[in-house]
């Protein structure tokens, strides 16, 4: 039990640490550039403000099936 307490108490210690490390470092969590950011039409990554690939297979994967069903319409129409 003596052990249990023991790793239990430096894991708490550790991530106190990380914790107030984080905090006075004055930085906000941010998500990763890509991935959902590419959704919703933006021409724009949320996080970094890089232009998104118009092309990127993900913004397919990701799109909701009116979207899709809307794009592809458009597609057909133009060409």
């Amino acid at each position: 039990m003596s052990t249990f307490i023991l790793a239990f108490g430096l894991f708490s210690i550790v991530m106190v640490g990380m914790a107030i490390g984080v905090i006075l470092s004055g930085r906000t969590i941010k998500g990763s550039c890509g991935g959902l950011n590419a959704v919703e039409g933006a021409d724009h990554c949320l996080v970094c403000k890089k232009e998104i690939d118009p092309n990127s297979p993900l913004r397919e994967r990701l799109e909701c099936p009116r979207q899709r069903a809307r794009r592809e319409a458009a597609e057909r129409a133009a060409g």
